[in-house]
């Protein structure tokens, strides 16, 4: 983009901010390409293997100084359109926004909030750090972006998250002081996507700045409403000016004496290889204390019933009545008789939790020790992903879901049908046509994309008189360019 495209208002103020000599410095870098990034998926990929180090020079990947996990790219290399990404062994983010969970520095075991999480990049992030223990709660506002976050969550095959579309006050009336750390990446007036969404230039404008401020302020207090004493938020925004950045943080520790700046970090385009970014990573008091109403307590059910993943694998018998309902019993009695056939795996890629029934949709709703989760606690809460989706209960039949095949390992499925990177026959998986395979192949097969020896799951197909029906969502097939 050119320079002379940014508002007037705009160029003053970050001239005004910077000064003259460092403020033409930043406003030339918009004369320089955008960049791109992505992030290699640790819960599949494991680090050092040969399938990271084949994706590094297939895509001629350099790596970003402040995320372990993140590389460079160039725009013609295009990783996005790969089957690798069909497979989710990598998430495309923008650089700079990788700062901000590095920051946050999430643990397994904890109950984690990302309160404002579309499209994903950051609650991807997050749970990668979690590696599947504990739990993680992805909330977005707008339904069709709760949608999209959703289907990224699940390409990436993280079990431990349940997705919500919520108000944030919807969510702090339920889940007082409940969480161990809450990433609120906030809306905010986009003068960090300049340089890739010319609609941005469009929408800033000094008033716009004023609302996203007052904004971010009232999600703001929402979230501390859910840390926990001893907790830690990571406030970010994708914009330069001080108004939704650094004031905000000041007023926030000026109003709420038991919050502490532990540090601020920006990102600058003219400075870092990066479209820019703001994230601030602030303590609560360990010794914080607020009294809760008791309507608030019953939300978070403190020993719901449990079911261990793996003792339905062993064949032990439980009662029916320490299901939710007797239809959520029936369901997952259904859903673990096909798996002794077809996914033998499947207990030991269950964390703790218990199943929930949504209609005719099968859900792992995970828990963590923090906040156990439970169709009560849920009840009246828009949940477009209540953890993992294991599959459809029709007439009294399993059926699994794409998100089960992507959150396994071709080693817990029964059969699996391997296809080689750059095949007819992948390409024609990933449009949805059906496959000729061997006749001795019958019911469930995990389709899977090699990588340097390794599987990475796509998706099913179910195997019947030598064909391989395939199972592939439509709304995921592939279009021929």
């Amino acid at each position: 983009m050119s320079m002379t495209e940014l508002p007037n208002s705009f160029r003053a103020r970050m001239l005004a901010m910077l000064g003259e000599t460092e403020g033409q410095s930043f406003l030339d870098s918009y004369e320089t390409p955008r960049t791109y990034g992505l992030r290699i998926n640790t819960l599949k990929i494991k680090p050092g293997s040969a399938a990271e180090l084949d994706i590094q020079q297939r895509f001629q990947l350099e790596g970003i100084p402040w995320c372990e996990d993140g590389y460079y790219y160039a725009e013609e290399v295009r990783p996005g359109k790969h089957p690798y990404h069909a497979a989710g062994l990598y998430y495309i983010q923008e650089p700079s926004a990788m700062s901000a969970v590095e920051l946050l520095d999430p643990q397994p075991g904890e109950t984690v909030l990302d309160l404002a999480a579309a499209p994903g990049g950051k609650s991807t992030q997050i749970a990668m750090k979690m590696a599947g223990k504990g739990l993680l709660v992805s909330n977005e506002i707008h339904p069709q972006r709760a949608k999209i976050l959703a289907e990224n969550i699940e390409r990436f095959g993280a079990h431990n998250v349940v997705v919500s579309q919520a108000a944030p006050d919807e969510l702090s009336a339920r889940f007082p002081l409940a969480f161990d750390r809450i990433m609120l990446d906030a809306p905010c007036s986009g003068e960090g996507m300049f340089r890739k969404d010319p609609g941005a230039i469009a929408e800033w404008s000094p008033q716009a700045v004023e609302l996203c401020a007052e904004r971010q302020w009232d999600i703001l207090e929402e979230a501390i409403a859910m840390l926990k004493p001893g907790g830690w938020l990571a406030y970010s925004t994708c914009t330069f000016n001080r108004q939704e950045n650094e004031d905000t943080v000041e007023r926030l520790l000026e109003q709420y004496p038991d919050m502490k700046l532990i540090a601020e970090k920006r990102i600058w385009p003219h400075l870092h290889k990066g479209e820019g970014h703001y994230v601030a990573l602030l303590q609560r008091d360990q010794d914080f204390h607020q009294d809760i109403a008791p309507d608030s307590l019953q939300n978070q059910s403190s020993e719901p019933d449990k079911i261990h993943p793996k003792s339905k694998q062993r064949g032990k018998k439980r009662h029916r009545e320490e299901l939710p309902n007797k239809n959520a019993a029936a369901a997952y009695e259904a859903c673990i008789d096909w798996a002794r056939s077809e996914l033998p795996g499947l207990g030991k890629r269950l964390c703790e939790g218990m199943p929930i029934l949504f209609g005719e949709s099968l859900y792992w709703l995970p828990f963590s020790a923090g906040l156990q989760l439970s169709p009560h606690s849920l009840d009246g809460l828009r949940v477009p992903r209540a953890g993992l989706h294991l599959g459809e209960f029709k007439k009294g039949r399993f059926q699994p879901a794409h998100a089960l095949a992507m959150a396994i390992t071709l080693s817990d499925a029964a059969q699996v049908w391997p296809l080689k990177e750059g095949s007819p026959e992948l390409a024609a998986y990933l449009h949805g046509d059906t496959l000729t395979i061997p006749e001795r192949y019958h019911g469930w097969c995990l389709v899977t994309v090699d990588c340097k020896g390794d599987g990475f799951p796509l998706g099913w197909g179910k195997a019947s008189n030598g064909q391989l029906k395939n199972h592939l969502p439509k709304g995921l097939r592939q279009h021929s360019s």
